[in-house]
């Protein structure tokens, strides 16, 4: 079913059809979509413009649409154009004229604005549990590691000493700052743009602060015009990912590095390598490659996202329509390269001896003993220079700094005195860095201790501390429920305590019972609506129980 179509005279070619259409990939929103009319058909209901009759009636077929799309009964494909006119048309097929009045109000492109939001506030929300885990799992190595010596690079030459463990906490601060990105970048996706119409708003008397209440979003947007044309949510979120893609594929690069003969410094999990089809000896570290790989894949979603959006006047063009492969796409590389780099980190062996033998080479001792003679009383620059003729003698006697005598050591500098060698052993050049942010097993610690706390305040609360029931729509079954068992728990206990009461005397206590407020008590923080609805069903079983009680008592 088209959801146009009064205005043509002849209908589209089937190209034109095919070319439309997004139903291919935009029904992955099948859920959003719904769940956003039905917010929108009980705002209609709340303000006069559908009957409750009709309200309970297109609510129960849409329910019945998504449990069968869940159950893979019904399926999207053509003619239908997108995902709202499919759902559209199932629920006109099934309840007739009444499913037309749907639409009132709403226009796709408010719609899709609004589908788009909550599909990405959920992807977003699973993308940030995922950026935890593998951040709980980089701590958890830390900690397993910190006097693992490693030798630390600039320009991918050895250049000074430092634990694996540091070396881990660097890409936690990466990671750290892609989930405050996220953070930001949720705010200003928990806007709900449904009320803005095509692209001047609506003459229907709407309640849109009840529809995003019902849906669950901070703030209604404030400009129809920018509502229905704004993406900036998903180039943000293409931001964030791309960098975070960033900081994946650089830790990867390392894996892979780290991972060669020449390096052997950790060794991939069968788990999470693969083989070659010719050479037999072969074990690849592909999955760190392929994070690697998609990393430019994530930029492209990117770049394509802005290059669509660089010349659209307002408000909505059908170049927005583009905009979905490329979110879709960088969603789910992000999450899968997400997924799996916590597993595959987790099960990596590392060679802790390889890694102590290939600090020892490259004289990543020689700032250590250039300090040492900074602090005997040599200038630095001084010192720099003396150190600097040590490691060419070392280069050209093929010796080590801590393989000098003490002779050749006075050779360069009178200063130096035989505690030098504890100066500039592995241990001495990395326990010496004790500041914040150091090196030493002591400072990474503390750093681990307080990453622990940083994780540990952006975690979801715990279930009961959040709302029972986010929706009136979705929940109204678990509600009415919540106040039966509420209210027949609290007559239980009322007529335990007056067990030998007078009858007359009960109805009249029953009467004083201030059980609107009571329950507001109990759901305090819930949407109004829902207040609202289990408020009413508690005065009706108040009503009932004391009809039951004047029977008893004979009175009409």
């Amino acid at each position: 079913m088209k959801l146009w179509g009064g205005r043509f005279t002849r209908p589209a070619d089937q190209l034109t059809d095919e070319f439309n259409a997004s139903i291919s990939f935009d029904q992955r929103m099948y859920r959003q979509d719904i769940q956003g009319s039905m917010a929108h058909v009980a705002m209609l209901a709340r303000q006069g413009i559908i009957s409750e009759e009709e309200k309970d009636i297109i609510l129960e077929a849409l329910q019945d649409i998504l449990a069968e799309i869940e159950a893979g009964v019904l399926q999207f494909g053509p003619p239908a154009e997108d995902v709202h006119s499919q759902i559209e048309s199932w629920l006109i097929e099934r309840i007739g004229e009444t499913g037309k009045k749907l639409h009132t109000g709403r226009s796709r492109n408010d719609q899709v604005a609004l589908d788009m939001r909550m599909y990405l506030r959920e992807q977003l929300d699973e993308v940030q549990q995922l950026l935890l885990a593998l951040e709980e799992t980089l701590l958890d190595l830390a900690a397993q590691h910190l006097d693992s010596i490693m030798p630390g690079y600039t320009h991918l030459q050895k250049a000074q000493p430092v634990t694996l463990a540091h070396h881990l906490m660097a890409y936690f601060e990466m990671f750290y700052r892609d989930l405050g990105r996220l953070n930001d970048c949720r705010r200003r996706l928990d806007v709900m743009p449904l009320g803005s119409g095509a692209l001047a708003g609506t003459g229907f008397n709407l309640d849109r602060d009840y529809v995003r209440q019902q849906l669950g979003f901070a703030e209604l947007t404030r400009n129809s015009l920018d509502a229905v044309s704004d993406r900036d949510f998903a180039l943000e979120f293409l931001s964030v990912a791309s960098i975070t893609m960033m900081h994946l594929s650089r830790l990867c690069e390392e894996l892979v590095l780290w991972s060669t003969g020449e390096f052997s410094f950790v060794e991939m999990d069968d788990a999470f390598a693969t083989g070659s089809s010719i050479m037999p000896q072969k074990k690849n570290p592909d999955v760190a490659e392929l994070i690697r790989g998609k990393t430019g894949r994530v930029y492209g979603d990117l770049m394509a996202l802005l290059t669509v959006m660089k010349g659209l006047p307002l408000a909505y063009n059908k170049d927005l329509q583009e905009d979905k492969e490329a979110l879709f796409d960088g969603v789910d590389t992000l999450k899968q390269c997400l997924r799996i780099c916590a597993p595959m980190l987790r099960t990596m062996k590392v060679n802790r001896e390889r890694m102590k033998e290939a600090a020892r080479g490259g004289f990543t001792n020689a700032t250590d003993l250039a300090d040492y003679l900074v602090a005997k009383g040599l200038p630095f620059r001084t010192a720099h220079e003396v150190i600097g003729r040590a490691v060419l003698y070392c280069l050209e006697h093929q010796k080590s700094l801590e393989e000098l005598d003490m002779q050749e050591f006075k050779g360069f500098c009178e200063l130096v005195d035989t505690d030098v060698y504890d100066h500039i052993s592995l241990e001495g050049c990395i326990n010496k860095r004790q500041l914040p942010g150091g090196t030493a097993p002591q400072a990474v610690e503390r750093a681990i201790r307080e990453a622990r706390s940083l994780i540990a305040a952006l975690q979801p609360e715990p279930a009961d501390s959040a709302r029972k029931f986010p929706s009136l729509e979705r929940d109204r079954e678990a509600v009415e429920e919540w106040t039966h068992e509420f209210f027949h728990n609290l007559m239980g206990m009322f007529n335990n305590f007056f067990a030998s009461t007078p009858l007359s005397e009960v109805i009249k206590s029953i009467e004083a019972v201030p059980f609107a407020e009571l329950v507001r008590q109990q759901l305090q923080g819930e949407a109004e609506d829902i207040i609202q609805y289990a408020v009413s069903l508690v005065n009706q079983l108040k009503d009932e129980e004391l009809e039951r009680y004047h029977a008893y008592l004979g009175v009409e």
